[in-house]
């Protein structure tokens, strides 16, 4: 077990203290799982003294509040919460021990082999310097990085795709300068391939393919090693480019070429993850999306050898981790500061948690609870409203969302900007505040939705989790259908309410 400490506990309102186990004891032991899952991470981590909520206003503990917000941060899950204090009371062993637990864990329910590596970080956005870890020195003339969408996978990454500081802490709590460069890393070019077009449309496989290939071209011809971001799963549910323009682009230009799977909502399946380990792409995903697990962690599965293979550890990531949670086998691992996170750990125990849950519950039952969802969106609030959806595909290609996997049907990205009140983005993100505020928390705003003006329309993001489809699938069809529409006529009141309501 690990031992108290005295380094405070977060203040909590008052229903936050409703949540937790009534004894004494009990409520120590939640007090202090709180304190650790809201640890170990950088600034958008800590909880606001008076709100007890994160940046993202969401926090480490259940809370009484209505949430489809699994495209942006979770709250846990009573039942995750519940593992979070089962796995503090047990003797699970040093932070090295605990992480490797994680590791099998990981790989059995994924099905994936025990010669892929696995890397843990604190963020997804902390990810991308994973990436650029195992391709350094690859080329003489270091990286070229092909980042897709940024605008649909998370601000951050840009600064950490291109080998800099994010924040201006890091989640091992040292001051950085955002914008720095990472010592170690190396020279780093990016390029931003945007997946839509000016209108807010998204782009098709092959032109995203296309870009890819210009960019790669001349960054090869001057030395560099390309490394090319896939997106499975944006903040509208894009995935971009397709496997069969993946292995042409593979094909085309071999080992001057590595691949990495931004799968960072989780919204994948175990063959998905085969398919693309067997293309030698590293893959990255996060527990505090669709998997449900508390805001911050993550993790990438490497193909087999990449470790191994790899260059050594850039000195600079001694500033951001900790030594246990890269792989043994990577050279030069030792500049990494022997010392526990905790927090990164719990955060992770609850998120696979959800993600065994989730594997273990009947595709069947599954499939039944999107349908039931992705209908009450449709009837409780898009017609209603006339509202319209983001779709997750080109113009003309409405198949390529048909043979998605079923993950990426529990989000659905609504167009808001048909109402009055909240047409522009700037309306939509007052709109997702005063609706957090009023206890309903949907996805963030995301920027896919073009005005006549030339400015961005207002969007709104609704998605299931996988703790909240584990908790459905366990109800009769017809009662999962019954609850899904209640919460969508409150999510359709709370629009009309606060749209109509000045600020």
């Amino acid at each position: 077990m690990i031992s108290k400490n005295d380094l405070g506990r977060p203040s909590l309102p008052s229903m936050a203290w409703q949540a937790l186990p009534g004894g004494d004891a009990d409520r120590d032991d939640a007090m202090e799982a709180i304190r650790l899952m809201a640890s170990g991470g950088d600034a958008r981590i800590v909880l606001d003294p008076v709100t007890g909520l994160n940046a993202y206003m969401s926090a480490p503990y259940p809370r009484d509040c209505l949430a489809y917000a699994s495209s942006t941060a979770n709250d846990v899950s009573p039942a995750g919460f519940a593992q979070a204090l089962a796995a503090l009371r047990a003797d699970a062993g040093s932070y090295a021990a605990r992480l490797d637990t994680l590791r099998d864990r990981i790989r059995a329910a994924y099905g994936v082999a025990a010669d892929h590596a696995i890397a843990f970080a604190p963020s997804g956005t902390d990810l991308e310097y994973v990436a650029l870890a195992a391709v350094r020195g690859r080329g003489p003339g270091g990286i070229h990085n092909i980042l897709l969408g940024a605008d649909e996978v998370g601000s951050g990454c840009i600064h950490s795709a291109h080998g800099r500081y994010f924040a201006r802490e890091t989640a091992r709590g040292i001051a950085v300068v955002p914008g720095d460069e990472v010592d170690g890393i190396g020279p780093v070019a990016l390029a931003d391939v945007a997946v839509r077009c000016g209108d807010g449309l998204a782009r098709s496989s092959a032109e995203i393919a296309d870009a890819i290939a210009a960019e790669a071209e001349p960054a090869i011809a001057a030395g560099r090693h390309v490394l090319v971001h896939v997106v499975h799963g944006s903040k509208t549910g894009l995935i971009l480019p397709e496997m069969s323009e993946i292995r042409a682009l593979k094909a085309r230009f071999g080992t001057d070429v590595s691949f990495v799977i931004d799968a960072c909502q989780a919204r994948i399946t175990s063959s998905s993850i085969a398919a693309y380990l067997a293309l030698d792409a590293m893959i990255f995903l996060t527990g505090s999306k669709f998997m449900g697990g508390p805001p911050f962690s993550g993790f990438a599965i490497l193909p087999a050898g990449v470790a191994q293979n790899a260059a050594s550890v850039p000195t600079g990531f001694a500033d951001i981790f900790r030594r246990d949670e890269w792989p043994r086998e990577w050279a030069g691992r030792d500049v990494l500061m022997r010392e526990d996170n905790f927090g990164l750990w719990l955060r992770l125990e609850v998120s696979i948690f959800e993600l065994e849950r989730w594997q273990a519950t009947p595709m069947a039952r599954i499939e039944g609870v999107i349908a039931a969802f992705r209908d009450a969106v449709t009837e409780r609030i898009v017609t209603p409203l006339g509202l319209s959806k983001v779709v997750a595909y080109p113009p003309g290609h409405a198949e390529t969302a048909e043979n998605h996997p079923v993950a990426m049907r529990t989000l659905v990205t609504l167009d808001i900007s048909s109402l009055p009140a909240i047409r522009s983005f700037a309306d939509a993100q007052t709109l997702h505040r005063r609706m957090a505020d009023a206890g309903i928390r949907l996805g963030q705003p995301v920027k896919s939705v073009r005005m006549a003006d030339g400015g961005w329309g207002g969007t709104l993001r609704i998605g299931l989790s996988m703790p909240q489809i584990t908790r459905l699938a366990q109800c009769e069809q017809d009662e999962a259908g019954r609850m899904l529409r209640a919460d969508m006529e409150r999510i359709a009141d709370a629009i009309r309410s606060h749209a109509m309501t000045p600020e």
